[in-house]
């Protein structure tokens, strides 16, 4: 497992125990931090200083990385209290901060870094102390980790294990997995019934979800009432009854549609799937669940949150890696130890399995290092099903057989889209009825599920799905990958048709992109007909691309293409030709078994053939035949529903692939036709489905375009639910007329400035993320000087999940970011009081988009899709009705034509920057 990400460790400690109490404690800022001494002395030093003071002496900290960073050093010994957090409350939430761990453990935060500091000892000495409450099974079984990681050189080793107190060391500690209980298969359910849920059913079932203390809020009663034909039999095959729905914020939308959804699912025993964007929308939806299902019991049997396989632990991938620490020595797998330890906390608590957005803290992944919690789920479709050992306790099969039997499913869109462009993948109970919520993502979310790539990187996934690890290498960032001959090997075992077509694929897979690819096309040395096609690809691109920016990706269509790619191309088609047919043939072949062997297999191994089966038909008639088509299309010219064309992506200034690539021009065609025809009843929904610009009585032209309803055999009811806030009472609108906005040294003093008025609480928000770092190296130290914390997608080491949990937590802390914080996160309250938007957020000008911008509308497409964003952007302001704020553009070529993508009642005000400051004071702590 890889430990680049992750901190070293100590020496290892002997002898008696050290006392949290008198450990030195640092907390760090960017021009200066705060030295606790074991004495109680503190002292302020520069960030060297810092540096030097810890390397002498391991100090208690809270998240070494973040440290470090902020010190500008590279990661050292520490007591990070994160770690002991993780090890004694596993799936447990904390702001991983120090202020957040005080509030976790009943502290009153600091308000300064030396009562931060003294707060830090608190806080490590009550989560020891708790150690010794644990039950005697869970005390044994904690025991045994810990003393193998105190053995690793786990700073805490020692000081849990005294806390623990003598007794009995489980000695399979890692062997977590031991105490997990089985799922169990159940007879299949019978098919839905088809019992309708009116509007007054939908009202009375969301008085009865609020409670007789609820607040009377008619707008949501009357939205949760319009969705009810949603949840009426459709008339006709293929014309599902559907539902456009806008409302805006403090409508009340999650419990409207909770409504008639949970109460259809009763009635007809079946679940409804509600869709949201992002997994981190997901975890907000599940909090919503807790609010309406307080009755932890009831809210596990009646809702499930289902995500993609990738998201979850796979049980053997854990065990492997518990298994690979033996054969290391124990420096070079210490600190694995130590992390697979912490996990195996993890295991025993979670409630889901879920590694992303679950239960498993996001800043444990960071500690870890990302790729260490990617080599521990199921990223590369690897799995072996019922062969696997774990199989009857996998969190992923107990999820989709949760599933199955709950009332609500919270999916996210690209597992809804996935499953939907893959035949449906392995979800044979299929919903019938749908709410998306965040539906103005429809078309995005469409436009990446039904893409196709042949690109290096996609090849050689493939190579490794098909031949598995080459080289005694494994994964990147440690554990295994499994080839197709290891999954279903035994599966073949006495058929000599589909043990041929296996060595067929074996051999054909070859010539598949191998390890450093890249490397090879780079010095025009490519290895077989893929990489030869993406030498001649290559070339073309650097001919004929118009952007020649370091930073950029660059492009090209593929017009005229000369004759040397022609023939790259056709000799791929046939190399690809090659490996489809004996991959058809092993599928026909499983078919055959599971024909012909009815009456002898077991569920689970029929379930397993299935599922290779299913596997092997994506890749053969899904993506081979696509690359196949896509190559054809170099000669012949590209479908109309299509825009094709070549590029070679880059990364920090690198070239980190190449390929061809493959869009539909509107991606909500196949979404309609896949998803949406198949089902009875879909709700699209959100605050922001209408572009405001346009005509009243053409104002869902838009909406129906972009989320694919205009494609519907039957019209879709529409409801528009305006927001209740008074906009214009609680918020001001400027556009800043005087800050050069291509001067990174002005856009840092702008920001710094409002972000000082406001006393905190900012959003900064970039359409780039090198515009957003050169900020933040200016900004950071200057705002420290105030008092006020900032942090940063893309700098900080966060995910972007933690980066908001503490931008929530903290009132006073600013957060920059990009798209993910646009509109994909729900900050109510004090702690987001102003948004600055460093410039227009015009649409990139790459192929793709010009294509539709000419079958969409030209300049009005653009137009739209600007007003959509800013809506989405000022839409993070206001989440309930006491909440005020400022919303500042500094851009001052912002068009006029585009202020309509805010409330009526906002006046959009250009000022100088000095105004502009003065009204955020004055805005943000009126009096």
């Amino acid at each position: 497992m890889d430990t680049s990400a992750s901190s070293s460790s100590p020496p290892r400690t002997t002898g008696r125990p050290p006392d949290p109490a008198t450990l030195p404690v640092l907390i760090a800022g960017f021009q200066a931090a705060t030295w606790l001494t074991g004495d109680g002395e503190t002292a302020d030093l520069s960030p060297t200083e810092a540096t030097r003071y810890a390397r002498a002496t391991a100090p208690l900290l809270c998240h070494g990385l973040a440290t470090a960073r902020r010190i500008g050093a590279d990661p050292f010994p520490a007591y990070d209290l994160l770690e002991l957090f993780a090890f004694v409350r596993p799936a447990h939430f904390t702001v991983p901060t120090p202020a957040g761990v005080a509030e976790a453990v009943g502290l009153t935060p600091g308000q300064d870094r030396a009562r931060q500091a003294a707060g830090l000892r608190q806080a490590a000495q009550r989560l020891l102390t708790e150690l010794s409450t644990l039950p005697p099974d869970d005390r044994k079984r904690a025991r045994g980790l810990a003393a193998r990681m105190a053995g690793a050189g786990w700073p805490w080793g020692s000081m849990v294990l005294a806390a623990l107190g003598p007794g009995e060391e489980f000695d399979q500690a890692f062997g977590v997995w031991q105490v997990l209980e089985d799922w169990h298969e159940e007879a299949p359910p019978p098919p839905p019934l088809d019992a309708p849920v009116s509007a007054e059913d939908a009202r009375a079932r969301l008085a009865g979800l609020l409670g007789p203390g609820a607040e009377q809020r008619p707008a949501q009663e009357d939205y949760a009432a319009a969705l009810a034909p949603a949840f009426q039999p459709r008339r006709q095959e293929g014309a599902p009854r559907a539902v456009l729905a806008e409302a805006g914020t403090g409508i009340g939308k999650t419990a409207g549609y909770l409504a008639p959804a949970g109460l259809w699912a009763r009635r007809n025993g079946w679940p409804v799937w509600i869709s949201t964007y992002t997994r981190n929308l997901q975890h907000q939806l599940d909090g919503e669940l807790d609010r309406l299902f307080p009755d932890a019991a009831e809210k596990s049997r009646r809702t499930v949150v289902r995500k993609g396989r990738e998201n979850y632990l796979c049980l053997l991938n854990y065990e492997e890696a518990t298994a690979a620490l033996a054969a290391r020595n124990a420096g070079g797998g210490a600190r694995d130890v130590i992390a697979l330890g912490l996990v195996a906390r993890w295991i025993g608590a979670t409630r889901s399995g879920d590694m992303v957005g679950g239960d498993f803290p996001n800043w444990l992944s960071t500690l870890l290092g990302w790729r260490n919690t990617v080599a521990l789920t199921d990223s590369r479709g690897e799995c072996t099903y019922s062969a696997c050992t774990h199989y009857r306790r996998c969190f992923i099969e107990s999820s989709i057989r949760r599933a199955r039997r709950a009332d609500i499913v919270v999916a996210n869109h690209a597992l809804v889209m996935s499953q939907a462009a893959l035949g449906q993948g392995e979800e044979r109970f299929l919903p019938t009825r749908y709410v998306f919520d965040e539906g103005h993502h429809l078309f995005n979310a469409a436009d990446s599920a039904f893409s196709l790539h042949l690109t290096g990187i996609e090849g050689r996934e493939f190579r490794r799905w098909l031949l598995g690890a080459e080289g005694g290498r494994g994964r990147r960032g440690g554990g295994r990958a499994r080839g197709l001959a290891r999954r279903v090997g035994d599966l073949v075992m006495d058929n000599a048709a589909a043990e041929e077509a296996l060595g067929a694929i074996r051999r054909q897979a070859a010539r598949l992109p191998a390890e450093n690819w890249l490397a090879r096309l780079a010095s025009g040395t490519p290895q077989g007909p893929f990489e030869a096609f993406l030498a001649e690809l290559r070339v073309l691109v650097h001919a004929r691309a118009t952007r020649r920016q370091a930073a950029y990706s660059l492009e090209a269509e593929i017009v005229d293409p000369p004759d040397a790619l022609l023939e790259a191309a056709s000799d791929l088609e046939a190399a690809l030709g090659e490996l489809r047919q004996p991959l058809t043939q092993l599928k026909q072949s499983l078919a055959r078994t599971l024909e012909n062997r009815t009456a002898e297999l077991d569920t689970p191994t029929r379930l397993r053939i299935d599922a290779a089966i299913r596997g092997l038909g994506r890749r053969a008639d899904g993506l081979v035949a696509g690359w196949r088509d896509m190559l054809r299309s170099l000669r012949e010219g590209s479908p109309e529903a299509f825009v094709e064309w070549a590029a070679i992506d880059r990364s920090e200034q690198r070239d980190s692939d190449v390929g061809l690539h493959r869009h539909w021009l509107d991606p909500t065609l196949p979404f309609i036709e896949t998803l949406a025809v198949p089902a009875h009843g879909i709700v699209v929904t959100s605050a922001t489905l209408r572009d405001s610009d346009e005509a009243e009585d053409e104002g869902w032209t838009g909406a129906l375009q972009r989320t694919g309803f205009a494609h519907l055999v039957e019209p879709a009811a529409r409801l528009s639910a305006p927001s209740p806030f008074d906009y214009g009472d609680l918020t001001r609108v400027l556009v800043v007329t005087d800050v050069a906005r291509d001067d990174p040294d002005q856009i840092a003093a702008a920001f710094r400035a409002l972000f000082a008025a406001a006393r905190g609480g900012g959003l900064g928000l970039f359409t780039a993320i090198s515009r957003l770092r050169q900020t933040y190296e200016r900004l950071a130290p200057a705002l420290e000087s105030e008092n006020l914390p900032l942090y940063a997608q893309h700098v900080d080491a966060m995910d972007t999940t933690t980066l908001v949990d503490v931008f929530r937590a903290e009132h006073d802390a600013c957060l920059l970011g990009t798209d993910a914080l646009r509109d994909g996160i729900d900050v109510p309250g004090p702690s987001l009081r102003l948004i600055v938007f460093d410039r227009v957020p015009w649409p990139r000008p790459d192929v793709l988009h010009r294509h539709r911008r000419a079958a969409f509308g030209g300049a009005r497409y653009d137009d739209a899709l600007v007003r959509l964003r800013l809506k989405q952007a000022y839409g993070r302001l206001v989440r309930r009705k006491d909440d005020r704020g400022c919303f500042v553009l500094l851009d001052s070529r912002m068009p006029s034509r585009l202020a309509s993508a805010f409330p009526s009642s906002v006046e959009i005000e250009r000022v100088g920057i000095r105004e502009a400051v003065r009204i955020v004071a004055e805005t943000t702590h009126p009096g």
